[in-house]
């Protein structure tokens, strides 16, 4: 199972400067960016609220070492952050977008910690989906959100093959 083509890259980074904690794969579905990372001997949470997603990701780390927890978790229950503050090491969401969660995971990370976020933009409603602009970013939005910590990555606009209309971050929380 190979990892989104943004956590390989920054993968060795990653491993090599990211403070103690483990890595939060957040929405982790069947978990391919978590567990690459756990192969490598990183700490690693898969996060989603999908049973069927979570018994793929365990059936996929049968046999693989390193730490690996599964969370079943809805992360978007109104006025509670499911999140514990200064807690990892690395965040990791990839095509998952609620905005209420962004502040949680700004507190949730720790500092020196890397987030590596990966999502559609308004624009992706052209390509198919997701259409509804709950889970799309306006332009700028997620560069907004981060653009005080060290911005390793960023781009935004179309990415080809397939098309799609997407934003993407690696970024780093900077000491206080």
């Amino acid at each position: 199972m190979s990892p989104d083509a943004l956590v390989a890259a920054f993968s060795d980074l990653i491993i090599a400067e990211r403070p103690d904690g483990p890595v939060l794969d957040l929405a982790s579905g069947d978990g391919h960016n978590g567990l690459f990372l756990a192969a490598k001997g990183v700490p690693v949470i898969l996060a989603d609220r999908f049973d069927e997603a979570l018994s793929k990701a365990k059936q996929t780390a049968e046999g693989m070492q390193g730490e690996i927890t599964l969370w079943k978790v809805d992360l978007e229950r109104a006025g509670e952050n499911p999140l514990k503050e200064d807690e990892y090491c690395a965040i990791l969401v990839f095509r998952y977008l609620h905005r209420p969660l962004i502040p949680c995971i700004r507190k949730a990370l720790r500092t020196r910690g890397f987030l590596v976020y990966h999502t559609y933009t308004v624009d992706q409603a052209q390509f198919g989906k997701p259409r509804n602009p709950d889970f799309l970013l306006k332009p700028g939005e997620l560069m907004n959100w981060f653009k005080d910590w060290h911005v390793l990555h960023h781009f935004e606009g179309i990415q080809e093959n397939p098309k799609r209309a997407i934003a993407q971050i690696v970024c780093r929380k900077p000491s206080s």
